[in-house]
């Protein structure tokens, strides 16, 4: 049974791929490279350069290995950089989505997990978000992946037999091999440790939030355990199991920024105080997401503690420092 994994060269799709190796289940990858890194994805796996918004060679993939189902975590990722460019945000989001479900169609292939995002649901005004909780976007790119979900509930409307899942989640940590780590320049965990690689001092936006330390609480997940539940997904779709239109793989409870702060001083061995910037615009103090349902169905688990996640982040980074 071979899943084509969009997206499949970057840091969550590389984790993926391996995931469905060891579920014994057959990978192909497709990626453009524009965040992505060729030597992320085993060389045992099939792999296509194109984008997704190549109906053409998309098609062309799906056929040739007779791909069942499709992981789809290609996408432009990145929320601040999305108010500043909306244009490219939709098209690779919401065009490139058309451009799948499209070359799906033309293929018979009924079977998708997509990679959604807790920015749906904007500022919650709750303290533990679940599926059903109001959407309010605040950006292109959280707008962009709301519209995703819209198109695949549209779809399975049109097209008899196809069947979708979408995985929401926050903030992916951590490393399942030292072989792949997280290179994205807007992501919490990469800027400390280019900042103490580079001998600077870390930062925290704003700590007068209304918070137990008074810094933001956010839901840190361990990206190994996000890529078994995105396998458990393809599985039930594959075998024809309910599955509900949307899962939150949440931890319940979250942990704050200066929490994270600590456990990269004892992972590092880099003793340091961070320095206190400004709030952010925009920076909600807490975003935490309940994970029950995806629990229930998708064997959605937090396997890994913080400690492990940053242990495991710190080591994946260094393994490539030494390279």
């Amino acid at each position: 049974m071979s899943w084509l994994v969009t997206g499949g060269a970057g840091y969550i799709g590389a984790h993926v791929v391996r995931a469905l190796q060891q579920a014994g289940l057959d990978p192909v990858v497709l990626d453009s490279l524009s965040s992505g890194h060729p030597e992320f994805v085993p060389a045992d796996v099939p792999f296509v350069q194109a984008s997704v918004l190549d109906t053409e060679q998309v098609r062309e993939t799906l056929r040739e290995h007779a791909v069942t189902g499709v992981i789809h975590v290609a996408g432009y990722k990145y929320a601040g950089e999305s108010v500043k460019r909306p244009l490219h945000t939709y098209t690779e989001n919401v065009t490139g989505m058309v451009s799948l479900l499209e070359a799906m169609q033309a293929e018979g292939v009924l079977s998708l997990v997509f990679s959604s995002s807790a920015s749906v649901f904007g500022t919650p005004s709750v303290d533990l978000v679940v599926e059903d909780t109001a959407k309010g976007p605040e950006s292109p790119y959280g707008e962009s992946k709301l519209i995703g979900e819209w198109l695949l509930a549209d779809q399975a409307r049109a097209v008899e037999g196809f069947r979708s899942t979408s995985l929401r989640y926050f903030n992916v940590v951590g490393s399942g091999t030292p072989e792949v780590y997280d290179t994205s320049p807007h992501n919490l965990f990469p800027i400390v440790f280019e900042r103490l690689l580079a001998g600077e001092v870390p930062q925290i936006n704003g700590d007068d939030y209304d918070t137990p330390d008074g810094t933001c609480v956010r839901d840190y997940i361990h990206v190994a355990d996000l890529a078994h539940s995105h396998v458990v997904a393809a599985q039930r779709l594959a075998g024809g199991h309910r599955v509900e239109p949307a899962y939150n793989l949440g931890s319940g409870d979250g942990s704050s920024v200066r929490e994270i702060m600590t456990a990269m001083a004892a992972a590092t061995g880099i003793a340091f105080t961070p320095t206190i910037a400004p709030r952010r615009p925009g920076d909600p103090a807490r975003i935490v997401a309940t994970g029950e349902l995806a629990r229930r169905d998708l064997e959605w688990e937090m396997r890994h503690d913080l400690t492990e996640m940053v242990t495991s982040a710190w080591q994946a980074r260094r393994t490539h420092s030494a390279e």
